[in-house]
């Protein structure tokens, strides 16, 4: 396409951008996010489900921007109702020499986070690493914090197959669990520490984060095999990756004591080996897991099952990890996939699991390590306009389904029907940290209103011609076909059940009080 084509797509971008932010003036989350056990909550204390994608450029120099991601992408995520990036941060851009920490790399991360949340999407940042570093075929660490004994790296098979096979990338993860002396006598653990404490730092006054992940997938190392076990491997996750994890922990929270901090079990909990990390205490500690079906790698008593099983396996053991520990539940990696099918089943049981999700990836991005060129975007180009031939829209209308955005209160289930186009949501008006909100108002301000609205993302594609609406327990405080249902409970109700569907359908329109629209 050419600059002038480029310029006109830009501008158009920007001008439906503004429109659908000018209609959403009152839409989202109250800044900074926090949780209330497994759930993810606003500083009103209301449920927040995300639905996004991750953005990670793992070419030099591993900043979005430099493969075109910007406003209009922005634009198009906001409009088809994605409110989280999972932004990623290559370590190896931000200490590329031991100590000495790229400012300019942090504020190009800085500026993509800046669009983000102009258009009210949460950033999750991600040190994102694959199969260690570059001479492995992968991407994360900076060179000089490869330590692989001289050992060969061969055979290159590319990812993943070289984590089971290339003894040089197995040692360079070994020497870094062992938390090794590297330049100037400083542990590997130590120096990688300092480096995200050096990041939280930076973001220290960005609201719009949903927090910081600390390490993408973790890969044990030379005792891999072991942890492929329906339990897991408590050897390593004990006695290695929670020892690490506290000591990142605790240099970022002698700079920043308030955002969600984000930790992942070893990879091979993907494939439903159970994870046995010790219980971190962190007040704001979310865990953060992968789901993909990879039948060759599931442990006894799995070996064998469908991936509907095995994918249900991996959601509860999620559900598990956070009623033991009391953090919260994020599904930040699934998909990398053109079969709709996988994408539409891994959606539904987020769902059901009422887990908010980030969809892998946003684009193809030249990525050195993934499973297949090609298969994983929705936009193919982020350096063009997001449209057209550019957009894979059967993959974008399995994605930008209806969902609950924000609950006043606790989400018990929610559904969408692709067929009938009839969407449901149940809610409890008690918050998951008991505050209640069926209270009466007694000075009914836009403000109070806002503090007890619940927000249900329903877009333009799904019901171009409008829809109907039923709300037992509460009110319709939006408009006609607004592209977001906000419902406001009645007073002294216990729960809410709004049930939506096309003109024409079986819903009945319906009300069991009325409130000012907002």
């Amino acid at each position: 396409m050419s600059g002038v084509r480029r310029a006109v797509g830009l501008a158009v971008a920007a001008v439906v951008a503004s429109t659908f932010l000018c209609a959403q003036a009152w839409a989202g989350p109250t800044t900074p996010l926090g949780h209330s056990g497994r759930w993810i909550t606003d500083a009103k204390g209301r449920v927040v489900i995300l639905h996004g994608v991750n953005m990670v450029y793992k070419r030099p120099p591993y900043y979005p921007a430099a493969a075109g991601f910007g406003e209009d992408d922005a634009a198009f995520l906001k409009r088809h109702g994605f409110n989280t990036v999972r932004l990623g941060v290559i370590y190896a851009g931000v200490e590329p020499s031991p100590g000495s920490y790229d400012d300019g790399y942090l504020n190009q991360i800085a500026a993509t986070e800046a669009i983000l949340a102009k258009h009210r999407i949460f950033s999750q940042l991600d040190f994102h690493q694959d199969m260690y570093n570059e001479r492995f075929q992968g991407e994360g660490w900076p060179d000089w914090a490869v330590q692989d004994d001289g050992l060969l790296n061969q055979p290159q098979l590319g990812f993943p197959a070289n984590y089971f096979g290339m003894p040089a990338l197995l040692r360079a993860y070994d020497h870094f669990w062992a938390n090794d002396p590297g330049p100037g006598g400083i542990g590997l653990q130590d120096r990688y520490a300092a480096a995200w404490a050096h990041v939280a730092a930076r973001f220290v006054k960005a609201r719009h984060t949903l927090g910081l992940d600390l390490m993408n997938e973790p890969w044990p190392g030379t005792p891999w095999a072991s942890c492929l076990a329906a339990a897991g491997c408590p050897g390593f996750d004990r006695g290695a990756m929670g020892p690490f994890y506290q000591r990142v922990i605790d240099r970022i929270r002698a700079v920043e004591r308030q955002k969600l901090i984000w930790y992942e079990p070893n990879v091979l909990f993907n494939f439903t080996a159970d994870t046995t990390l010790p219980v971190f205490g962190d007040r704001s500690a979310g865990f953060s897991f992968h789901v993909y079906c990879t039948q060759g790698l599931a442990p006894p008593p799995y070996s064998g099952s469908s991936c509907e099983k095995l994918d249900e396996v991996v959601l509860s053991n999620a559900d598990k990890r956070a009623q033991a520990t009391g953090d919260a539940l994020l599904l930040s990696e699934f998909g990398a996939t053109d079969d709709l099918a996988t994408i539409g089943r891994n959606v539904q049981f987020a769902d059901r699991h009422l887990v908010s999700w980030q969809y892998w990836h946003y684009c193809e991005c030249a990525d050195p390590t993934t499973t297949g060129s090609g298969v994983q975007a929705i936009v193919v180009d982020p350096s063009q306009p997001p449209a057209g031939s550019n957009v894979k829209q059967a993959k974008l209308d399995v994605l930008s389904q209806p969902y609950p955005q924000l609950v006043a209160g606790t989400p018990s289930g929610w559904r969408f029907d692709p067929a009938t186009r009839t969407f449901q949501l149940t809610y409890s008006t008690k918050g998951p940290g008991g505050k209640k909100f069926a209270r009466r108002i007694r000075k009914r301000s836009k403000k109070a209103l806002k503090a007890r609205q619940s927000e249900i993302f329903l877009g333009r594609a799904r019901y171009p011609n409008g829809y109907r609406v039923s709300v037992k327990g509460g009110g319709i405080a939006s408009k006609p076909k607004a592209g977001v249902l906000r419902i406001i409970a009645c007073p002294r109700r216990r729960s809410v059940t709004v049930t939506v569907g096309p003109p024409g359908s079986g819903v009945h329109k319906h009300v069991s009080c009325r409130v000012r629209p907002t």
